[in-house]
Order: C-alpha cells, then sequence, then structure tokens
C-alpha cells in the first residue's frame, strides 16, 4: 500500500510539473518562433550575445544574392545575414579563394536577420559568427532563383563510405579550405571526418592550418566556417581553442569505428530550438528582437562592387544611416527584380 501511495504521488508530482511546464511555454513563446519572423536586423551596434548556439546578435548586414565571387543558394530562407566581421571575412575569402583557383562561392545558410534559433536545420548559426560554403565550385553563369532553391549539394565521398571520392576531390578543394583556414579569426572549419582524412593523407609542407579543420557529423557536401567572438562583443561567449597538433591522430580514428555513427537507443530529445524560449538566451536578446529594423535590405547589403569591401567596417559604422553614404556597397541585382 506504501509503495502503490509513493507511485501515486510521484504521478501526481509529475503531472504537476508537465502543467507548470505547458504554463511557461504559453506564456512565453518559442524564441525560433520570435527570431523566424524577423525580417530585418536589429539597428543596433553590431554585436554578438551569448553562444554559437544559444544566443543572437545585432547590427546584421547581408550578403546580396550575387556578388563577383559567389552566388547566395537557398535564397528563400532569409539566412544570409551575420556580423559585418564574418560578411567581410567571406567576401575576402571568394575574392582570395579565386586568385587561387577556385571559381566562386556558392553560399549555403549563415544566420536568420537577428540570429537566434532557426525554424528548421542548425543548431548554431545564432550569433552571426557562422556559414556554411558548398563544395560545389560556382559555375561560370548566374544561376536561377528556382536552381537555387533545388540543387543538391553533391557529397564528396564515395557510397555507402566514409571515405572521399578521389574522382571529386581536387587540389582546388584544400586550397580553399586552407585559404580559410589561415584567417585569423576563423576558429573551426568543420568538415566530414573522411574529407578531414583526406587532407591528413595529402598535405605536405606546412600543415599547422589543419588543426582548425575539424572532423563532425555531415558536412560531406559543404564546410562550415566559424570565426571567433569579434572585438567589442563583450556578450560573446568564446569557446576552447582546437586541441594542439593536425588532429591526424587517434582523435580522427575514432570516427572510424563503429561508435559514432551507433544509432541512438531511448526516446528521443526534443532538440533544443525546438524547446528554447526567450528565457533561455541572453537578456540582450529581448532589446536585440525589440529592435526598430533598417529602412530596408538593401542599405545593409553587401555585393562587393564598390571600393569598401576591402574592409566593411564602414558599412557596420553606417549601415542604419536613414541614408546610406556612397561608400556604401549596394546590390547591383536583387532576384525579385528579374
Amino acid at each position: 500500500m506504501r509503495k502503490r501511495n509513493a507511485i501515486g504521488t510521484m504521478a501526481a508530482l509529475l503531472a504537476g510539473l508537465m502543467l507548470a511546464l505547458g504554463a511557461a511555454t504559453a506564456r512565453d513563446p518559442l524564441a525560433k518562433d520570435l527570431f523566424g519572423a524577423a525580417r530585418l536586423p536589429a539597428a543596433m551596434p553590431a554585436s554578438s550575445y551569448g553562444f554559437y548556439s544559444k544566443g543572437c546578435f545585432s547590427g546584421g548586414i547581408a550578403m546580396a544574392a550575387d556578388g563577383p565571387n559567389w552566388q547566395g543558394m537557398r535564397l528563400s530562407r532569409n539566412r544570409h545575414w551575420g556580423h559585418p566581421e564574418l560578411v567581410e571575412t567571406l567576401e575576402r575569402l571568394s575574392r582570395e579563394a579565386a586568385a587561387d583557383g577556385w571559381p566562386g562561392l556558392l553560399l549555403g545558410d549563415m544566420s536568420q536577420p537577428r540570429g537566434g534559433p532557426m525554424l528548421s536545420g542548425h543548431a548554431s548559426h545564432q550569433i552571426g559568427l557562422d556559414a556554411d560554403i558548398w563544395f560545389m565550385p560556382m559555375p561560370s553563369r548566374r544561376l536561377t532563383i528556382h536552381e537555387r532553391e533545388n540543387i543538391s549539394a553533391v557529397s564528396l565521398l564515395r557510397r555507402d563510405s566514409l571515405h572521399v571520392d578521389d574522382r571529386k576531390w581536387t587540389r582546388a578543394h584544400e586550397a580553399v579550405l586552407r585559404r580559410a583556414a589561415s584567417y585569423r579569426n576563423v576558429e573551426r572549419i568543420l568538415v566530414h571526418p573522411g574529407i578531414k582524412q583526406k587532407l591528413c593523407d595529402t598535405v605536405t609542407g606546412d600543415r599547422s592550418w589543419l588543426s582548425k579543420i575539424r572532423p563532425f557529423w555531415g558536412h560531406d557536401s559543404h564546410f562550415h566556417l566559424r570565426i571567433g567572438c569579434p572585438a567589442g562583443s563583450t556578450g560573446c561567449r568564446e569557446q576552447a581553442a582546437p586541441p594542439r597538433g593536425d588532429g591526424c591522430d587517434d582523435s580522427l580514428a575514432w570516427w572510424f569505428t563503429e561508435e559514432p555513427w551507433r544509432p541512438a537507443t531511448g526516446p528521443e530529445k526534443p532538440k533544443a530550438r525546438d524547446v528554447m524560449t526567450m528565457a533561455s538566451l541572453p537578456a540582450e536578446c529581448r532589446a536585440v528582437l525589440d529592435a526598430p529594423a533598417p529602412a530596408s535590405a538593401e542599405a545593409v547589403t553587401v555585393d562587393g562592387s564598390g571600393a569598401i569591401p576591402r574592409t566593411v567596417a564602414p558599412v557596420s559604422a553606417h549601415a542604419y544611416a536613414p541614408t546610406p553614404g556612397r561608400d556604401i556597397p549596394l546590390p547591383s541585382w536583387r532576384p525579385e527584380n528579374r
């Protein structure tokens, strides 16, 4: 009888907890719904708040759908926004990688206009410091809107294998990764373990940059570039530095065992973005969400055609002025006008 009463008490407590959680959710809507609805950035000084997987950012600017050495993919997602330092880094990479022999960047997801958890997809990309870049070189022609929404990135792996298909891999793939890793503010580049192994097996000369190339699930058709917390973003939480060495050691060998790929057991836990409320995010994110927007997306979009993109610092300084200065590069072509 005593055991039965204890079970009944536990059931009642659990039911009460579930009701309380439900009431809390009703009072505090999901953060992904709030940030996912923002179409323009917060007209505030540029700053990142929180961590890559739990935060937001202000003062964001966008990469245009088209630049001299890049094309944006999946434009309907409205995820081509980032902290000005990330945009500067991507614009620089697009130019310097082209000089190295990479035809141009196909840009996947960056962040939502004000960051925060996304309605679908990534756990990170929340503070304007992450970007996905396809391993497909940019074609010589401009892709149509339909193509940008429907073309799939191509895996570099052999079918049903953890290893790179040598028919797809080129020295240009190594070069674009080497170039990205050479930037001081780039802290990590996530790739599939098979791509990391390919680099370990083939890179000669200076191998110090391989420490930034980190193996991770997925990432066989694109690489994930991440920069560190920008200067002045005092609310941004740094992540630990990558381990020393080139990473071509037992830590990489682990990825080629059964353990990383073993199916999970037990009930599936909800993804963080599906339960995260504003209370879970840094306090500054409420101000970011409530801040006014700039006059238009064009006023805060960089297309690389002007003189300033060698550094976009002036863009971040003047992006929210009522009349953008002439030194701010504006997009020469917008997909909705074609």
